[in-house]
């Protein structure tokens, strides 16, 4: 970082460690990325279902379906987020962070002093009501900070949602290494660093997280995304390294302290590269006022229109009643604008590309979330050790981030170039996601690693490309509810392909071993019949998205971000007349001392 003052266009030590510029620090665009990425960081608290839901089913006594209808009122919660969308629709994103953070905390509370046994035993459907209302604690926080990022970087939402997602996905690593470091070897205080960890971030960076005027010329200065990119893949193998050796070498507990440490420095460096945009942008400031240009104004001739005749005036219409407005709204339901254009929620809701989608994904997500919730019970029947159960957990959590950056930046990347639909990368991953199912289903010896790897890929990887593809065909003037809406078929493939298959049939299987017993179920047949059935469902749902890849072809043919460029030049007319903007010549003197005329446009 440049600081030496001078002709080299440095800044001063002195004009960096002010109160004004950190004000300008705090108050920036990137400075409300980096708020967005630790806030999504501490979200993922559902996706460590695995860690403790042992001691749920030792201490409350549950059967392996009543705990995964736990977990299917856990992912309910967590992807129910319509009334966080509607809330968002109309108040600011603090109010849906501070809503977010009181249900976080009461909700997992509640569970961490049931387990502990502070509290009475409570019923069953107490604990599903605790845990839905803390795990949709998760919809507030994207609600609130992923979608606002969204709004203010429309041309680059891919690349927003992979980096954000992609930190969700790694805060399960994040919490057992946070929680190894707080607490020791102690599953139970997980769901109390569940409680309050999230609660306190939000709140901290509660006022950072905004909607920002849009600015095409700012907004298209990807090279921070980037920079965020590679410490993210830094977050990652370090949580890789960490978890690989932590299998084989007994820790300390200074040593998970050291560890944790050195996480959070990391979780930190993105302030780095948000000072650095800071500085430029301050030097680039201080440059503008260096020389002094001669500006001369040249004021384009207006010829004055003639006044219109006058019209006759208007007779006045009848005012429509309520069952022609009715009748009105359900015409305009099934009348949706051009793709691409902003669609009211209705007319989303009931269109055909919303519908497809919506299925593809209940049969996708629906899949790879009941063998993430699994993993324990999967490993344990396979007669892995404890210690390789956690490394799957892991293992997941990791490429659950790698699957949610790669297929956001890549899916940009290819989509600017060579105009790739975002569709056909989402058919891709579900075939992909068949091959970790199948693996599970036939149980081959140590495949479990493999299956994990491939099962957190293709979890992370669908939920960039699902909210990028709403956000496209369906406009982002309601994207705040849509995109909780597209989230709400997580919960309802959960309860079909967990509840309903995998955890009926484990049970079942159960019996079988154990005289007629609820107890755990050993052995490759667990859970084979149940992921051939998920296989199938899922290979079902990829074909069913080639009809999205079919209708959208034009449409993702077509650069479908032009409008935004549009609108930010449209913003430099005069917004009061609606007039051309007058031309301005500045002449300044370059370094060969020859004068150079430039044209500016300026508001009248």
């Amino acid at each position: 970082m440049v600081v030496a003052g001078g002709m080299d266009g440095g800044l001063p030590m002195g004009q960096i460690l002010t109160p004004r510029f950190a004000v300008q620090v705090v108050r920036s665009r990137w400075f409300m990325v980096f708020a967005c990425l630790l806030i999504m960081s501490a979200a993922g608290g559902t996706y460590i279902f695995s860690i403790y839901s042992k001691d749920l089913k030792s201490a409350l006594g549950y059967n392996q379906q009543t705990l995964n209808t736990l977990s299917f009122f856990k992912d309910l919660g967590a992807n129910v987020g319509v009334l966080s969308g509607l809330i968002n629709e109309v108040t600011p994103p603090w109010v849906v962070l501070i809503i977010g953070s009181a249900m976080n905390l009461f909700g997992y509370l509640m569970i961490y002093l049931a387990i502990t046994g502070r509290i009475a035993a409570p019923k069953v459907w107490m604990m599903c009501l605790y845990i839905c209302i803390g795990s949709n604690s998760q919809s507030f926080a994207n609600t609130g900070a992923l979608v606002t990022c969204v709004k203010n970087f429309p041309e680059s939402r891919g690349t927003v949602l992979g980096l954000l997602k992609g930190f969700v996905g790694l805060s399960g690593v994040i919490f057992t290494q946070l929680y190894l470091a707080i607490y020791g070897n102690d599953s139970k205080s997980v769901v109390l660093l569940i409680a309050w960890l999230p609660a306190a971030v939000s709140i901290i960076f509660v006022h950072t997280i905004r909607i920002i005027p849009y600015n095409s010329s700012q907004a298209k200065n990807t090279k921070p995304f980037f920079c965020f990119l590679y410490i993210s893949i830094g977050l990652a193998v370090f949580l890789l390294i960490m978890t690989v050796v932590q299998n084989f070498v007994q820790f300390s507990h200074s040593s998970h302290a050291i560890s944790a440490f050195i996480l959070t420095l990391i979780l930190f460096l993105p302030l780095a590269v948000v000072i650095k945009e800071e500085v430029k942008s301050l030097i680039e400031t201080n440059k503008s006022f260096e020389t002094s240009p001669t500006i001369t104004i040249e004021k384009t001739p207006t010829v004055p229109n003639p006044l219109p005749p006058p019209s006759p005036s208007p007779s006045p219409k009848p005012k429509p009643n309520s069952s022609s407005k009715m009748t009105s709204c359900i015409t305009n339901m099934f009348k949706p604008p051009a793709m691409g254009d902003d669609y009211s929620i209705l007319q989303a809701l009931v269109s055909i590309d919303m519908i497809i989608l919506f299925f593809a994904t209940i049969c996708g997500v629906g899949g790879t979330l009941t063998a993430i919730d699994n993993m324990g019970q999967i490993g344990q029947s396979l007669r892995y050790p404890a210690k390789s159960i956690n490394t799957f957990v892991s293992l997941i959590s990791i490429w659950n981030y790698a699957g949610r950056v790669t297929s956001g930046y890549v899916s940009e990347i290819v989509l600017s170039k060579y105009k790739f639909p975002r569709p056909l990368a989402l058919t891709l991953v579900l075939l992909l996601s068949c091959v970790g199912h199948l693996l599970i289903a036939f149980g081959v010896p140590q495949s479990l690693y493999l299956a994990s790897v491939i099962i957190g890929f293709t979890f992370g990887a669908q939920w960039p490309l699902l909210f990028a593809i709403i956000s496209e065909v369906f406009g982002l003037k309601y994207y705040s509810t849509l995109y909780n809406f597209g989230s709400v078929a997580s919960p309802i493939g959960l309860y079909i392909l967990n509840v309903r298959v995998t955890g009926y049939l484990y049970d079942v299987e159960a019996r079988k071993q154990n005289g007629g017993k609820d107890l755990t179920c050993m052995g490759v047949q667990c859970f084979k019949l149940s992921f051939i059935i998920i296989t199938a469902v899922t290979a079902f749902g990829a074909m069913v998205s080639l009809l999205l890849v079919w209708r959208t072809r034009k449409f993702y043919s077509s650069d479908i971000y032009a409008k935004f460029r549009e609108s930010s030049e449209a913003v430099e007319m005069d917004s009061s007349t609606g007039m051309a903007p007058e031309r301005v010549n500045v002449e300044k003197m370059d370094e060969n001392g020859v004068t150079a005329k430039k044209q500016k446009e300026v508001g009248q």
